[in-house]
């Protein structure tokens, strides 16, 4: 019996040893599919001209040159898009935040007559939506055609960021709210004093999916900005891979273009060095609110 105990006790600690491999090693894998590409497109975007026009490079790069990024750096109209970037980033992310504590604080009193109709009626434009012509008519009558502020206000509010406010502030002990008005406290003054200072971890999860899903946008750009003065980041990006299959000098700025023809630089190896320099932002942001977005995700499912 005590032998059989052993293979068997032997068997299963075997079982568990090649279900963890076998874990390691998926993790491994999708790990280097997804990291790879990005690697790839900063190996070639390292290389010399004459490797990195070819895509012949795999590992390492192949004569190690900097001219791509020096370039890049002195393009005026560059850094122009990353400036309005930034200005549609920020306000926008701070009024998403606003807007979706304020509503789900709201949508989670206990004394609004009618939540539950009014949660189900929030939830119908999230299945169904207007549509781009809707959308274009709209933000044309508005007057905020060729506007910055029609990458912000249409980009400030969101269903979605309202039901995860909403589903973590109702794991929220109400004792706590109780409390507050035990001492005095009204209803602004417990969403201030107790709900906001225990919501910064879902605040870090609504700024990350904000400033990624703002960073990356640009098909509202496309419609509603057509001067580039005013067109984001990815808008300079978007001319860079697609439209310039004639030259990259016609994208960017004389002095920019007179420095690549002068450094004898591809089109490849700038579009590469563009991607790299547009994308390092978005993924410096998770690691930066990583300790709150892993608790705001994790709490949210939790109740009293």
């Amino acid at each position: 019996m005590k032998a059989i105990e052993k293979r068997r006790k032997g068997g299963i600690r075997e079982g568990n040893q090649f279900a963890t491999f076998l874990m390691y090693a998926a993790c491994v894998i999708i790990a280097f599919i997804t990291v790879y590409p990005m690697y790839y497109v900063l190996i070639l975007s390292l290389s010399a001209p004459e490797y990195a026009s070819t895509m012949r490079v795999y590992t390492i790069p192949k004569g190690f040159d900097l001219s791509a990024y020096e370039v890049l750096v002195t393009d005026m109209k560059m850094w122009r898009s990353y400036a309005n970037t930034i200005m549609y980033v920020v306000p926008t992310t701070v009024l998403m935040i606003l807007t979706s504590s304020l509503v789900a604080y709201g949508l989670n009193y206990r004394k609004l007559i009618g939540r539950k109709y009014l949660t189900m009626f929030l939830l119908i434009p999230m299945y169904f939506s207007g549509g781009t012509i809707p959308s274009f008519l709209l933000i044309t009558k508005l007057g905020l055609y060729d506007s910055p502020l029609s990458q912000i206000i249409p980009a400030c509010f969101s269903i979605w960021n309202i039901i995860l406010v909403k589903a973590y502030f109702r794991s929220i002990p109400e004792s706590l709210s109780e409390a507050a008005k035990m001492d005095g406290a009204g209803i602004l003054q417990i969403f201030t004093k107790v709900i906001v200072p225990l919501g910064k971890p879902i605040f870090a999860v609504i700024a990350v999916y904000t400033i990624v899903g703002v960073w990356n946008s640009w098909f509202n750009a496309m419609l509603y900005l057509p001067h580039t003065e005013w067109q984001p980041l990815q808008m300079y990006l978007r001319r860079v891979l697609i439209e310039a299959t004639q030259s990259l000098k016609q994208v960017m700025d004389a002095a920019t273009a007179r420095e690549m023809a002068m450094r004898q630089l591809s089109n490849a190896q700038l579009k590469y060095a563009m991607i790299i320099f547009t994308s390092l932002p978005v993924l410096c942001t998770y690691p930066f609110f990583q300790k709150y977005f892993v608790k705001g995700m994790v709490l949210g499912s939790l109740k009293e």
